[in-house]
């Protein structure tokens, strides 16, 4: 396991069902990081393919131009998939009770995962539900900033740095027999600490991991 159980504590140990049951219509990240993951998504996904998006919100991020076969959304709260879209259907799942997706075998082409791969308690699981889903070279992708809930964080992610975090990711990846060395996307510097709280000059560091299921 990628993960010892103290790593996977959160301070706020209560039901996430609870602290996500009412709607958040906010984004998390800046226009800076979204105009990023847009192109991102226009340059890796295929037209009139089938995504699952992964612990989705109001909105999922993807190019208003390409049009999709199918996008299967899932999150925690029902309003917020509700107002979403690019949707054509969704469920309402909390993974760190019950990482099992109700979904079928090789069965999308790309798997995305925005901003909350800070908050799974369990994913060695949910990853290998991600390989399980995805077609043989279908396409995962795990993008993340430094913002979070710190509360409902994992220990391991709140107490690394950006680029421990970044590791992380990929460790969650090489636990699933199967995918591909994983690829980073990453700021080609990142500012200190004290930048970033004085707001100068930073934004919402853009970070991407990418991996294909090769069978």
């Amino acid at each position: 396991m990628v993960l010892q159980p103290h790593q996977r504590q959160k301070l706020d140990e209560s039901s996430d069902d609870l602290f996500y049951q009412g709607p958040r219509l906010v984004t998390h990240v800046d226009e800076a990081f979204i105009r990023r993951l847009g192109e991102l998504y226009r340059q890796r996904l295929t037209p009139h393919s089938r995504i699952l998006d992964l612990m989705s919100s109001w909105v999922s991020h993807l190019p208003g131009e390409m049009e999709f076969e199918w996008v299967e959304g899932h999150g925690l709260n029902q309003a917020e998939l509700a107002q979403n879209p690019r949707l054509h259907h969704y469920f309402v799942q909390n993974l760190n009770q019950n990482p099992y997706l109700p979904l079928a075998d090789q069965s999308f082409d790309a798997v995305l995962n925005t901003v909350s791969v800070q908050y799974l308690q369990s994913p060695e699981r949910v990853f290998g539900e991600i390989y399980r889903v995805l077609k043989p070279g279908g396409l995962a992708i795990v993008s993340f900033s430094n913002r979070m809930f710190y509360q409902k964080a994992i220990a391991a992610w709140r107490d690394g740095s950006d680029r421990d975090r970044v590791h992380l990711v990929q460790r969650y990846f090489a636990s699933v027999p199967g995918f591909t060395e994983p690829e980073v996307i990453m700021p080609a510097a990142t500012l200190a600490p004290i930048w970033q709280l004085l707001g100068l000059g930073g934004g919402d560091p853009f970070y991407a991991i990418l991996a294909e299921r090769q069978c």
